[in-house]
C-alpha cells in the first residue's frame, strides 16, 4: 500500500495500535461508545447507549457518516450489496435512527466530494469504504485487495489534504477495525493507525500502546467535546501526535 505508507512516513504512525476484539462490529462500537457492546456482526440495532453522536450534538458540533454504497440518505437497514451495516456504527444509535433530522446525516460516500468542494464538510466525518475497497478479503496469495484499497485512498484523500478547508486545522485518522482473526493480541490484533493533518508532527512514530478507545478520546479532545464515554473516559487522547 504505497500511498498509505507514504502518509505514515510523512505524518504520524501509531506503531503499537491494537483492535479490541473480533469480529468487526465490536470495534466500531468501541470507537463510538467506548464499549464493545456486541460481537455479533449480524446485529442491526438500534442502540440507546451513550455515544459519539450524542456528545457531538451536546457540544454543538455537526457530523455526517459517509458510507460507500449506502442505498440512500437516511438508510438505517442491514447489508445491501457492497454496503456493510456493521461498518457504519453511527447508524445504529437511537439518537440517529429515531430522528428524521439526524438520519439525514447518513449519506452515501458520493456526497463527500461534493461537500468537500463546496466547503460544507461537517465538524466530524466518519468515512467507510464498501466491501470492495476496504482491504478485508484478499484472495489467497495476492495483494489485489490491498492495492485496490490503497488506490481508493489515494483517489479520495489527495483532494481532501489539498483543500483549504482541511488545511485550516483538519485532522484525518486512517485506521483498520481489526487484524486477521489469527491475531487476537489485546483482543483484536495489531493494526495500522495513521494520523494526518496540518497540526500533526511530521514523520512522527509512537511506540505507545493504543486501542480504539484512545481514538475516541482523540476525536473528542480535538473537537472539544465531552469524551468521557466508556473506556475512553480513562484513555489517553494521543496528544503526542499533535504540535
Amino acid at each position: 500500500m504505497p500511498y498509505l505508507n507514504s502518509l505514515a512516513q510523512q505524518y504520524g504512525l501509531a506503531t503499537q495500535y491494537f483492535a479490541n476484539t473480533h469480529p468487526s462490529i465490536g470495534n466500531y462500537f468501541e470507537m463510538t461508545t467506548g464499549q464493545i457492546i456486541t460481537n455479533n456482526d449480524t446485529f442491526n440495532g438500534p442502540l440507546g447507549n451513550d455515544n459519539l453522536v450524542r456528545r457531538l450534538l451536546q457540544g454543538g458540533k455537526t457530523w455526517k457518516s459517509y458510507s460507500e454504497s449506502l442505498p440512500g440518505v437516511g438508510y438505517t437497514g442491514g447489508d445491501s450489496g457492497a454496503y456493510l451495516h456493521r461498518h457504519n456504527p453511527l447508524s445504529y444509535f437511537t439518537d440517529v435512527a429515531n430522528s428524521s433530522v439526524q438520519r439525514n446525516n447518513l449519506v452515501p460516500f458520493t456526497q463527500f466530494p461534493a461537500d468537500l468542494n463546496n466547503g460544507q464538510l461537517p465538524d466530524f466525518s466518519f468515512i467507510a469504504p464498501n466491501a470492495n475497497n476496504d482491504a478485508h478479503n484478499c484472495p489467497a496469495g495476492t495483494d489485489a485487495c490491498l492495492n485496490t484499497a490503497d488506490n481508493w485512498l489515494q483517489q479520495n484523500i489527495v483532494p481532501l489534504l489539498s483543500s483549504p478547508h482541511f488545511q485550516q486545522g483538519g485532522l484525518l485518522v486512517i485506521v483498520f477495525d481489526e487484524a486477521e482473526d489469527a491475531d487476537a493480541t489485546l483482543g483484536g490484533g495489531h493494526i495500522a493507525m495513521v494520523v494526518v493533518g496540518p497540526q500533526v508532527k511530521r514523520g512522527f512514530q509512537s511506540s505507545n500502546q493504543y486501542q480504539h478507545q484512545n481514538l475516541l478520546k482523540l476525536i473528542a479532545t480535538y473537537l472539544g467535546i465531552d469524551g468521557n464515554l466508556g473506556d475512553a473516559a480513562n484513555a489517553s487522547g494521543m496528544a503526542e501526535f499533535l504540535n
